[in-house]
């Protein structure tokens, strides 16, 4: 099944105002040796989904050039014999990768629709914010839809804040206080499992969700999957940071495919002149 990420936003929370990756779209921010776009992309692959389409915008030549120059050896074992790298393991080399600008400016929903033509008209395909990290059980996603009769569905989580909600009276005196992350809502989780349909109640320059899978709940079209799992953004540098910390010290359930060994993603050694794949 086709996966499309969504790559090409400015990223303004993520900047900390030094170092070169405030001029880069947020899914290059870095978590351990590899980009935030990496991991996604990772977990995708590890349940045998490796048709990427790549929806570019700012700073699409980072993500270009990251691709293009790939270090394989960065996250694989690999042996060095006679001056030839011979790889134990590979991350992306069964992997199809398109990259498609959809403009600097373009909401969500438009940088969908300018990909279309590269679904082939896929009846069901995969969509993502390339931003946020889960060990959401991705079949169980995907099966529990295909058997609705639903347009979208949209993976759902508890909410996040740390704040709290106060209950006040007409008085002023509070009646009580309750932490966000206990209130009975839910939040978008940015994993996506549509159908073509999603396409009929997008306009041009709309959003996904506030265009067309608010159109498709409407409808009672939309279906959702609760997540009480692991689920992080990375929207700012402290977000990110935390993610980066949890990487090196092992902390790290988003890594399915280190979870379950090897993996549908990785594939036999290889010998190759030099390091990249």
């Amino acid at each position: 099944m086709k996966v499309v990420l969504f790559c090409g936003g400015y990223g303004m929370r993520m900047r900390s105002g030094a170092g070169v990756y405030d001029e880069a779209p947020k899914p290059m921010a870095m978590v351990g040796p590899r980009p935030l776009i990496w991991h996604v992309m990772r977990y995708y692959a590890h349940f045998g989904h490796r048709e990427f389409i790549l929806c570019l915008g700012y700073g699409a030549h980072h993500i270009k050039d990251f691709f293009l120059n790939y270090e394989e050896t960065t996250s694989n074992d690999f042996v060095l014999r006679g001056g030839r790298t011979e790889l134990l393991s590979t991350d992306i080399a069964d992997w199809t990768i398109t990259f498609a600008q959809t403009g600097v400016e373009s909401p969500i929903g438009e940088r969908l629709r300018r990909v279309r033509h590269h679904l082939d008209g896929d009846e069901m395909f995969l969509a993502n914010y390339a931003d946020v990290l889960t060990d959401a059980p991705l079949p169980e996603m995907i099966d529990s839809f295909a058997r609705r009769d639903a347009g979208a569905s949209m993976m759902v989580v508890p909410p996040q804040s740390s704040f709290h909600c106060v209950d006040l009276g007409e008085d002023g005196l509070v009646g009580g206080i309750t932490a966000v992350s206990e209130l009975p809502l839910w939040e978008n989780g940015g994993y996506f499992v549509l159908r073509q349909e999603v396409f009929d109640h997008i306009p041009e320059n709309g959003d996904l969700v506030a265009d067309g899978c608010a159109q498709l709940a409407k409808r009672g079209r939309l279906v959702a999957h609760q997540h009480r799992g692991f689920w992080k953004p990375t929207d700012t540098v402290k977000e990110r940071a935390a993610l980066d910390a949890a990487y090196a010290r092992g902390d790290r359930p988003w890594a399915v495919w280190e979870r379950d060994g090897a993996g549908a993603g990785a594939t036999g050694s290889r010998d190759c002149a030099g390091a990249r794949a």
